[in-house]
């Protein structure tokens, strides 16, 4: 069976959550020897975690993690095209861009089938908040919300605290997105009594399975697992994991653990967003003649 554009029907997705150390290389390893398990067990396109290479170093500011960042395309960027190349699966990685001297950014890139470098998304929103120092490192994104179009489908790439704004996602899927992926690093604090934690990843999950009810789309979204504080200074931060797929209703396809390293492999039925949007017309029902304060800071 095909979509009404004439694409398989059927899109299978891999999700590759692991835990990170301070060794780069095992990090990466970690994250291609996921992607391999995920294509042999049939993923035509796998999501990594946001920074899958590194522990997470923005819990503190300190100009030397700049050490960290490389070009794009650089050396994750080919270690992760080789991989989508020898497995044959659309990869969406995340890297540390340096861009130029002083010009950072956190960054989704994809890699086609072929291993070629289908195209990079610029994370929009930056968050600085206790634990969660980014805007030291990264520059916003200047590319807009434009989906990157593959083989296998166009893709909705947002990175971790893109995932709370819905204009991120209905700009996704306006502009045709057909699957939002989310590459995530979020956790709480060690500090935290269990019914914040709850809170928090109840908070999380809602409002990505939300963005899929509100545009009629799948939804992947990666996060990784371990606690982990990035020197001496730093907060520590237990990462929640928790990965997830969900439908265009919301309906949980598969979910992680909160604490194990999983490959996850789910099958979508892409059928599905024609139908629902069919009967559940979102889209159809906005009043774009009046959401002119939507660009405003705040409609006093």
């Amino acid at each position: 069976m095909t979509t009404p554009t004439g694409q398989s029907a059927a899109l299978t997705v891999g999700v590759v959550q692991h835990e990170c150390d301070p060794d780069r290389e095992r990090n990466l390893a970690q994250a291609l020897a996921g992607i391999e398990d995920a294509a042999q067990r049939g993923a035509e396109l796998v999501l990594l975690q946001e920074l899958h290479n590194h522990r997470y170093f923005c819990s503190i500011e300190d100009p030397g993690n700049f050490d960290l960042a490389e070009p794009v395309p650089g050396p994750t960027t080919r270690a992760l095209a080789d991989t989508a190349r020898r497995t044959g699966a659309c990869v969406v990685g995340s890297v540390f861009e340096r861009r130029a001297a002083g010009i950072y950014h956190n960054t989704a890139v994809v890699l086609e089938r072929d291993g070629s470098l289908a195209g990079a998304y610029r994370k929009m929103h930056i968050p600085d908040d206790p634990g969660y120092q980014e805007k030291f490192y990264f520059t916003p994104g200047d590319q807009g919300f434009r989906p990157i179009d593959t083989s296998v489908a166009r893709l909705g790439v947002l990175v971790c605290w893109d995932q709370w704004y819905p204009e991120a996602a209905r700009l996704m899927a306006l502009a045709g997105a057909e699957i939002l992926l989310f590459p995530s690093a979020i956790g709480w604090d060690s500090a935290d009594d269990a019914a914040e934690r709850r809170r928090q990843m109840d908070s999380w999950i809602t409002i990505q399975r939300a963005h899929a009810i509100a545009n009629g789309l799948p939804l992947a979204c990666c996060n990784r697992i371990g606690s982990e504080t990035s020197s001496d200074r730093g907060p520590v931060i237990d990462f929640w994991g928790s990965s997830f797929v969900c439908g265009p209703q919301g309906e949980l396809l598969w979910r992680a653990a909160t604490d194990q390293p999983q490959v996850g492999v789910v099958t979508i039925d892409r059928r599905r967003t024609e139908q629902v949007r069919r009967v559940w017309p979102f889209l159809r029902d906005r009043r774009i003649d009046s959401y002119g304060d939507i660009g405003r800071r705040f409609a006093d």
